[in-house]
């Protein structure tokens, strides 16, 4: 693994829904435009090695019907140098089983300035007939971006295609290369989404070097030594992990070994041992870089001079490095991780995570204010206190210190530190979530806190619920034709409100600013129309964000005979078909974080229609989230209340039925009808 920046890149455009969708990978749009253009080389005879003919009669590891491939044997051999130079040899060879395995037959290779590709190999062992062979002059190069352009990065990848990966054919590919790591940290992933059969792993040090391993998601296996000073680990028959909706991220299920390579002496980039060390590698990185020019120090007069209070001052320095500074990440060599100096992010105006974090980080301090970087993968359970230090990280922000004695109600991302006192958790990247405030994915997190004691995995805090959310309310009429029509008001908080911030960024019409609420409509009523629509606090993150609008549904109510049945549930729908799948789930859920969602629909009823009976209330109650609904005539109007609260943000698998249940009940709850008859003369 070259650990050469924190991967992916992330950026707050690339936004989740509620339910975490997985998982997002830098220049993901620019790799799959390189491998469409990749074609199959023209096949040439070319023996596979021994390596790969021993797994022709190699029993199959234990796969269900669907299984596209199974990985039979993968080996890395890395040897590593007294400089610091590491040579690794990896070897994979996987058997087709079904049309779907050809992916398999495609190899990615990823390098930098620092990387080296000495061969690259790829051979197809078919059923009948003779072996195939390609090469490196058969392979394609492609540059590493994300959308936009906002990536400009020495990470390049080479493709190679591998001919004929149909199923009953085993395809391998053999790969060497050379690189010189910033830090000596290196992981063995050797779990797949298909089964694996074998997998082995060598490591070959120096003299004096040592090492220390440790094992996530997977028993410890012992390693073998073998005379020339060769440590190996090996794994056989390991699962295939079965990607589910909503299910944790990769690197909090996939089995893993990480290494920490220890040199003698005290060589700069050694491996970490602890978290400490790990944020004293970064404290060097950024030493100097938070130094603020003249001209940043003007600035953080000009911004705050007339702030009333502390937080009115860090607030105004929090929008500046939000909206002024742009999204632009430049990681040319050690770039991928070491921020930019405060001053040319300021004079330049654009940077990255870390970049906004140092220029922030700069000018709070010259208010008194001190702040910490805050080193965290963005995909919640990447990282647990059970995880060892490694550079499994995607994203930088601050933990910033408040005063003694400052009160304001709307900082409420803080936990309670031992020695620095109240900490602020905020991400300048972000420049839609309002300073104070935490988006739901970096919520019960873990990350990095990096202070001049070190580093230190600490967990971010989980916002009140009701922080996060949509309270709907409308006012409705019903005609006797059973036409519906009346307005709604809609408030949204927290990420809901980010959401549709985001969705509308670039509207420009009023036309399109409704687009949304039409998608809404469109799954309540088989017919509508919007007579009027208004958006209130677009641009002002914080307030919540606010749609009224005006509709008339034709045929709402469903006549049969003499008997009206009117759906109390007007719009909005709370259920999910999340674990309506044949398989038991196999991961937990995870939600994208705390929420609390409100209804309240008022729907005037015509005097000649009496009610004959209402849908009974809803009380739903299974300790990660509750469900309450009420139906009641209140006069002659039927009205309609209901709540939904997301308190636990991860539901252990063993508690998917529970969750179904959940989802049901609501699902029946919003199919649910009040009926009604022609009222007596």
């Amino acid at each position: 693994m070259n650990n050469r920046s924190f991967y992916p890149v992330w950026h707050p455009r690339h936004r989740n829904s509620v339910l975490r969708r997985r998982s997002r990978l830098p220049g993901l749009f620019a790799l799959i435009a390189a491998f469409a253009l990749v074609q199959a080389p023209q096949a040439k005879a070319g023996e596979a090695p021994s390596w790969m003919h021993a797994q022709m009669n190699a029993s199959l590891p234990a796969h269900d019907d669907e299984t596209d491939a199974v990985l039979l044997y993968s080996e890395t051999i890395l040897t590593v140098q007294p400089n610091g130079k590491i040579k690794s040899l990896e070897r994979v060879a996987y058997k087709i089983l079904r049309p779907n395995g050809e992916v398999r037959g495609t190899v990615r290779v990823s390098f930098d300035s620092e990387t080296r590709i000495n061969s690259i190999h790829g051979w197809c062992i078919p059923m009948h007939g003779k072996d195939y062979e390609v090469k490196d002059k058969d392979s394609v190069d492609t540059a590493l971006g994300v959308e936009n352009s906002e990536l400009i990065s020495d990470l390049r990848t080479k493709l190679l295609k591998i001919p004929a990966a149909t199923p009953g054919n085993i395809v391998g590919y053999e790969i060497d290369r050379e690189e010189r790591p910033y830090v000596m940290e290196e992981e063995w992933s050797f779990q797949e989404t298909v089964p694996v059969r074998e997998a082995r792993y060598a490591l070959q040090l120096p003299p004096g070097w040592e090492y220390k391993v440790v094992w996530v998601n997977h028993p410890e296996m012992p390693p073998t030594s073998s005379s020339n000073g060769q440590t190996e680990w090996v794994v056989t028959d390991v699962k295939a992990i079965k990607p589910e909706t909503a299910m944790p991220p990769w690197r909090g299920v996939a089995g893993m070994m990480f290494i920490s390579l220890l040199p003698p002496g005290s060589l700069q980039n050694k491996g970490f041992v602890n978290w400490t060390e790990m944020g004293n590698w970064y404290l060097d990185l950024a030493r100097g870089r938070r130094d603020a020019s003249p001209e940043i120090k003007q600035k953080v007069a000009a911004l705050t001079a007339s702030a009333p209070t502390p937080a009115a001052k860090m607030r105004a320095l929090a929008s500046f490095t939000q909206n002024d500074i742009r999204y632009v990440a430049i990681e040319l060599g050690i770039g991928g991780q070491q921020p930019h100096p405060a001053a040319e992010v300021f004079t330049k105006r654009y940077g990255d995570c870390k970049d906004k974090a140092t220029l922030l980080g700069s000018m709070l301090k010259e208010i008194g204010v001190d702040s910490y970087y805050v080193i965290i993968n963005t995909e919640r359970g990447s990282v647990m206190p059970s995880t060892p230090p490694n550079l499994g990280f995607n994203h930088v922000m601050l933990a910033v210190r408040l005063p003694v004695g400052l009160n304001d109600r709307s900082l409420v991302a803080t936990v309670q530190h031992p020695k620095l006192g109240t900490i602020l958790f905020f991400d300048p990247t972000d420049d839609l979530t309002p300073f104070g405030q935490l988006r739901g994915e970096l919520q019960a997190n873990y990350g990095l806190l990096v202070t001049s004691d070190g580093g230190e995995l600490v967990e971010l805090p989980q916002l009140p619920a009701a922080l996060n959310g949509i309270n709907r309310t409308a006012k409705l009429a019903l005609d006797e034709r059973g036409a519906l029509q009346g307005e709604v008001h809609e408030v949204r908080l927290g990420d809901q409100a980010t959401d549709q911030r985001d969705a509308l960024r670039a509207a420009d019409k009023d036309v399109d600013q409704i687009k949304p609420i039409e998608t809404l409509l469109a799954q309540a009523f088989s017919t509508y129309h919007v007579t009027k629509a208004s958006v209130t606090a677009l641009h002002v993150n914080d307030l919540p964000f606010e749609y009224d609008y005006s509709i008339v549904a034709e045929s709402y109510a469903k006549m049969t005979g003499n008997l009206f049945l009117v759906r109390p549930r007007v719009l909005g729908s709370k259920s999910s078909k999340l674990l309506e799948t044949k398989e038991p789930r196999q991961y937990p859920v995870e939600f994208e974080g705390p929420e609390r969602d409100t209804d309240i629909f008022e729907i005037s009823i015509p005097p000649t229609l009496e009610i004959d009976e209402l849908p009974p209330p809803v009380n739903a109650e299974c300790g990660f989230a509750s469900y309450q609904s009420k139906t009641e005539m209140v006069g002659h109007t039927l009205r309609y209340s209901r709540t939904l609260e997301i308190r636990q943000l991860s539901v252990p698998a063993g508690n998917a039925d529970d969750l179904k249940k959940f989802y049901r009940i609501i699902a029946n709850d919003e199919r649910n009808a009040a009926v009604f008859k022609l009222a007596a003369n």
